[in-house]
């Protein structure tokens, strides 16, 4: 049984670095879109490119975190954390020396392969390393500092474009994994399938080491990222109407369903497809399709629409959006504790109704838009409904199936919730009506953003229904979250691995 306690130097050394890999993923995803109007102006890029700027990053990253969590369990998870925190930098620095837009796409794939091993690990390591007195507060501080880094991204962001430029969002993270890797190799303990394997900093000797036993499904992993950047490609090429684009969507079709047939066969399946035999979890799903979807595809377009349109500084835009994520960050945990007196039902319900209410008011936001009056209520509204829905939607997802099984019930929601969003920033220009080059006209730009916030609506109305019809109080003995608090507005919080 792990011993260390959170008041040590080793108990707060681990916590440091956990936080340090954790916030170069958490402000990745948060920064980047502040920079897509910067990146292209000066890359010479349309509207594709920078959806694809976003998504390269969300293909893999999705489609491999799942697995990045077992390759911890199997081979140690300080070694896969640490590769994974070596990973995202080395592609940290690609992107920030690419020369054109086809190096950038290349390397932030790069790096979701690089979060898909540190996202998961970070949190593995806390669950491994720390006693279970103080494995809670552990991770509540972990989420804390999270929600920290993810507010102080988007104005990071824009500090960072207007100054230095925007290839420092990404070659920020190279000294941050300067300062991680030595710590974790120092002071965190190798753990795999819950059983230290070495002293930190030792030589990692035969004495008590055990091996997991267990296949990874490598195979699942490939057809599950394939699937997604081949149904992406042809959401974001549609445009063209080409042979070409019917040819991948369907071989993105076959690739999805080639993926359930694996995970229905091999004996240890990345997404064990007996989990969805639960009403509960395959609804709550649902729900999480719909409001992460929403929640991706307007943080794309409204950093868009706010510097385009509104013209805005990249840093007045990433400074905007602040109000979100603070109510998350302020007030999640008194949700998830008021939806543990009243249910799930109703904070599932009228949270995304908030939300879709936010959309609608986005609509105000035009040319010259005043933040006050015309950008802060639609962001108040829209960071009071994930207040009312996120904690509760966390919750209702680990106690909709056995405990043993709420680790792999986080890493799907959390999974599904990224490939809601990528999908989103795919299909959302398509379906506005948006042109290659609408983002250099604000006028274009303003015409197609009008038609998004009411589609972003539906959609969120669409899961309010669901959750409605669907949701139900699950039984006094199933398990409550241990992040409580909670500032990532783009996908819901992981939670630990019972198995550690």
């Amino acid at each position: 049984m792990p011993d260390i306690r959170l008041s040590s130097a080793q108990g707060k050394w681990i916590l440091l670095t956990t936080v340090l890999g954790s916030s170069m993923a958490m402000l990745d995803s948060t920064v980047v879109n502040v920079a897509l109007p910067r990146i292209g102006h000066d890359l010479n890029a349309d509207l594709a490119t920078l959806q694809w700027t976003v998504n390269a990053y969300m293909v893999t990253l999705a489609g491999l975190i799942l697995l990045g969590g077992s390759l911890g369990d199997l081979y140690g998870r300080r070694r896969i954390f640490v590769i994974g925190v070596i990973w995202f930098a080395t592609a940290s620095l690609l992107c920030g020396l690419a020369p054109g837009s086809t190096v950038l796409v290349a390397a932030r794939a790069l790096q979701g392969i690089g979060g898909a091993l540190l996202t998961p690990g970070s949190l593995a390591l806390i669950q491994a390393s720390f006693h279970p007195d103080d494995r809670g507060r552990a991770v509540g501080l972990w989420s804390g500092f999270g929600g920290i880094g993810a507010a102080v991204g988007p104005f990071l962001g824009g500090w960072l474009v207007n100054g230095p430029g925007w290839r420092w969002v990404f070659l920020l993270n190279v000294p941050l994994a300067l300062v991680c890797v030595p710590v974790a190799l120092r002071h965190v303990p190798e753990s795999t399938g819950g059983v230290p394997l070495a002293e930190p900093g030792g030589a990692g000797g035969t004495a008590g080491k055990v091996r997991a036993h267990r296949r990874f499904d490598v195979l699942g992993a490939a057809l599950g990222a394939v699937s997604l950047a081949l149904v992406t490609y042809a959401l974001i090429e549609a445009r063209s109407g080409s042979l070409a684009v019917a040819l991948t969507a369907t071989a993105g079709v076959a690739a999805a369903v080639a993926f359930v047939y694996v995970e229905k066969r091999v004996p240890d399946p990345m997404m064990p497809l007996g989990i969805f035999a639960s009403r509960q979890f395959t609804a709550v799903n649902l729900v999480t399709l719909c409001v992460y979807a929403a929640f991706g595809g307007f943080f794309f377009l409204t950093t868009l629409q706010l510097q385009v349109v509104a013209g805005y500084s990249p840093l007045r835009a990433g400074t905007a959006l602040l109000p979100t994520t603070l109510l998350m960050l302020l007030f999640s945990a008194r949700s998830g504790a008021l939806a543990d007196r009243i249910g799930p039902r109703i904070p599932l319900t009228v949270g995304p109704l908030l939300c879709a209410v936010a959309m609608l008011l986005m609509l105000r936001v035009g040319k010259d838009a005043d933040y006050v009056t015309d950008v802060l209520p639609a962001l108040l509204v829209m960071g009071a409904g994930m207040v009312i829905l996120v904690a509760p939607l966390t919750a209702t997802v680990l106690a909709s199936v056995d405990t043993s099984r709420a680790g792999l019930a986080s890493g799907i929601n959390n999974a599904a919730a990224r490939a809601a969003g990528l999908i989103a920033v795919a299909a959302l220009p398509l379906l506005a009506g948006m042109g290659p080059e609408a983002y250099r006209s604000a006028d274009a730009f303003d015409a197609a953003f009008r038609r998004a916030m009411p589609i972003i609506a539906a959609v969120l109305v669409a899961g309010s229904i669901i959750a409605f019809a669907t949701v139900r109080r699950p039984g006094p003995e199933c398990r409550h979250p241990e992040c409580r608090t909670h500032g990532l507005v783009t996908t819901p919080p992981l939670e630990p691995d019972q198995r550690a």
